[in-house]
């Protein structure tokens, strides 16, 4: 968190809360939504559109509903009709106030047979939270949360971290590792951080899967063609979060983000899968970190 008054860091912690209270309830209320036959588009448009009619200022990243060996970013497309088979679903999701954000996922079991792979994530996480405070390194969380996982018979997905909040950015440093590496970084009192332990029976490596709906702005460069001049135009409300292409029914769009793509202005999120096939889950929470602990505003 960038210095400010005691007075604006006051300010800024109430608005990280709120943001975490209303994507407590707004989780609560999707995780039943999420059953067998269920609208994966309904689903991700209650969660949504739930979010500002609770006070939110919208999401800080589209709803995100990866299933089986999808650990992240698969979100529908516009006019999808997939539902819910027997699958075993991440839910992660993101709100923000005034561009400060909280981020959390849950995975939900549709088919019964995955509990002991979705408590590897969730006791990898909380194992993760009890560690945390100023002066801790992100090494020891890389280190407890790869023991955690590993204890129970899975791997963590190394090539996936936690991240640092910031306005209107929903992944800033510092990287939160899922699994022992060299070096870190040191927490410091104040910082908002997302942790996310990825769990899996598979190889514990993800890859670029084939189909990207998620994009982000990334820099802010002039452009020639008009359908990508018109597209800019309509992304600057979301400032640097992330947006789905359902949220958009320009003309060319698919070629206006192409050409905003191969001009750097914009970076794709292809869906992310486990790259042996195996099933995956994931538990994550958004905490401030404190002297002596950490406040999680996401429980």
């Amino acid at each position: 968190m960038a210095k400010v008054t005691p007075d604006q860091e006051e300010e800024i912690l109430e608005k990280y809360f709120e943001a975490g209270r209303i994507l407590s309830q707004v989780r609560s209320e999707a995780k039943g939504r999420i059953k067998v036959g269920a609208s994966m588009l309904e689903v991700a448009e209650f969660v949504e559109n739930r979010a500002i009619e609770l006070g939110a200022d919208g999401s800080a990243f589209p709803c995100n509903l990866s299933r089986n060996d999808e650990a992240a970013h698969a979100t529908p497309y516009a006019g999808e009709e997939t539902v819910f088979g027997e699958d075993v679903v991440k839910l992660d999701l993101g709100v923000q106030v005034d561009g400060y954000i909280a981020d959390s996922a849950i995975t939900v079991d549709l088919t019964g047979e995955y509990g002991d792979l979705v408590k590897a994530s969730e006791a990898a996480l909380y194992a993760a939270i009890d560690s945390v405070k100023a002066g801790v390194n992100t090494a020891e969380l890389g280190e407890v949360i790869e023991d955690t996982i590993t204890s129970m018979g899975f791997k963590p997905i190394g090539n996936l971290t936690g991240h640092g909040l910031d306005r209107y950015i929903p992944h800033a440093p510092p990287s939160i590792p899922n699994r022992r590496i060299g070096n870190g970084n040191v927490l410091k009192s104040g910082d908002a951080i997302a942790i996310e332990p990825f769990a899996t029976d598979g190889t514990g490596k993800v890859y670029d899967g084939t189909l990207t709906e998620i994009f982000q702005v990334v820099r802010k460069k002039p452009v020639r063609l008009p359908a990508a001049r018109k597209l800019l135009k309509e992304l600057e409300p979301y400032r640097t979060l992330p947006f789905a292409k359902r949220w958009f029914k320009t003309e060319k769009l698919d070629f206006a983000l192409l050409q905003l793509e191969k001009a750097g202005v914009v970076h794709s999120y292809p869906v992310l899968k486990e790259i042996g096939g195996g099933m995956v889950s994931q538990a994550e929470h958004t905490l401030i970190v404190t002297d002596d602990g950490c406040e999680i505003t996401t429980k």
